[in-house]
């Protein structure tokens, strides 16, 4: 299956080169990491995981820069688990696709159906369904492929995973799929979950609520973090993706997790009265 770009020239540039340069700008903003990644990058493998927005570039982007320039630094993973929420409400409630290529304006990027297959066929998988509905339309993990292939080229694989269903057991059934998938695999994989956070809150409320989001995920648990968006009443989208990327670390081997940055929509538009938060986050062995 070939799967066509469903927000290009709408969440992100549809030209190429245009494309390119608005990924430099992210990373060259002074809110972002302040210079490009160095190719290719030598330090030795220590990020297990790490978090991600998904809006348009012009809002998040500078945000997600600080991910990938992270990513950037150390040897290029095996692959990558792509997890997102399901806006769309089409597919399954977990939708994995096992086969096929995503195409993006930079090119081609394959899924690696080995490690999905073996993700799907893992003991808590079967909560996962295997299709491709749930994919078609949705925003979340197709906006972070671009920024992958600025880092790669298409030299990397990947299994995308959209989750509808964001309830503590189902995230952590996932999670555990994936870590007995990748174990059985045996890659060096990152997991990315991506999400946004408060939605349509003034800065200053949002700043306040996405913190104590925010602190539940670098203490690595998923339960508070559960918690602590139903308390509040976060509006953060991609709460189960980051949860199970949560579990799937922690069972890998994860020991921290450092905030790399966080701004809100209003930092680059200069709206601050109703503003949408992005958080990037680094997992770590």
């Amino acid at each position: 299956m070939i799967r066509q770009p469903a927000v290009a020239g709408m969440f992100y540039d549809l030209d190429p080169n245009r494309l390119k340069e608005n990924i430099k700008t992210c990373f060259l903003h002074k809110l972002g990491p302040g210079k490009l990644p160095e190719e290719p990058g030598n330090l030795p493998p220590t990020i297990l995981g790490l978090v991600a927005p998904h809006a348009g570039y012009i809002y998040s982007g500078v945000s997600a820069s600080h991910s990938y320039f992270e990513l950037s630094q150390e040897k290029q993973p095996d692959l990558f688990i792509l997890l997102g929420p399901n806006h769309t409400s089409l597919g399954s409630g977990i939708s994995l696709m096992n086969s096929g290529i995503w195409k993006t304006p930079l090119g081609d990027v394959s899924i690696d159906s080995d490690v999905a297959e073996a993700i799907s066929n893992a003991d808590e998988a079967n909560i996962i369904d295997v299709e491709s509905i749930g994919h078609q339309a949705e925003h979340s993990i197709e906006v972070q492929l671009p920024f992958l292939q600025f880092l790669y080229g298409d030299k990397f694989r990947f299994v995308p995973i959209s989750m509808m269903l964001q309830d503590v057991r189902t995230a952590k059934e996932v999670g555990q799929a994936i870590a007995q998938g990748l174990k059985n695999s045996e890659v060096n994989a990152v997991i990315i979950a991506s999400t946004d956070f408060s939605h349509y809150e003034p800065h200053e409320t949002a700043q306040k609520k996405d913190r104590s989001a925010i602190d539940a995920i670098l203490e690595l648990n998923e339960e508070k973090l559960y918690d602590t968006v139903s308390s509040l009443n976060i509006s953060m989208c991609g709460y189960g993706p980051v949860m199970a990327m949560l579990t799937a670390t922690k069972l890998l081997g994860a020991k921290d997790a450092k905030l790399l940055s966080y701004t809100t929509s209003g930092d680059t538009s200069g709206n601050y009265k109703q503003v949408v938060g992005y958080a990037a986050i680094k997992i770590l062995k």
